[in-house]
């Protein structure tokens, strides 16, 4: 973050997919957005996925959201049931469901101090 863009006065925290999630960072680093990348794993699909923080000032959280919104696309997918946590016991069809994955879960947090150190 540059002096001029000033301190952050927003923590964006963003959970996308894996196969979104170097899109996005190359998104947000074009666009002069600082962001940290994180691994991580959830969902009941138990696949991977990436947790991206960036510290933004209030006036460009929408910008923010712009850019996740365009790049993260929520799509659905066949699965076989067998990979589903509470279906895989192997007692209904082997017929494979539709779920929905991709997209992402954006949160925004107020920050009450920010300190580069």
């Amino acid at each position: 973050m540059t002096e001029a863009q000033g301190s952050p006065t927003k923590l964006v925290m963003m959970v996308v997919a894996d196969t979104d999630a170097d899109r996005l960072m190359q998104q947000l680093v074009e666009r002069e957005f600082p962001a940290t990348k994180i691994g991580s794993t959830g969902g009941f699909l138990r696949r991977g996925n990436v947790t991206i923080f960036s510290g933004v000032t209030d006036d460009r959280v929408e910008d923010l959201l712009a850019v996740v919104n365009e790049v993260c696309h929520a799509r659905k997918e066949f699965v076989p049931v067998q990979t589903l946590p509470f279906l895989g016991d192997g007692s209904f069809s082997a017929e494979p469901v539709e779920v929905r994955v991709g997209g992402a879960i954006v949160f925004v947090l107020a920050v009450s101090r920010f300190e580069r150190i």
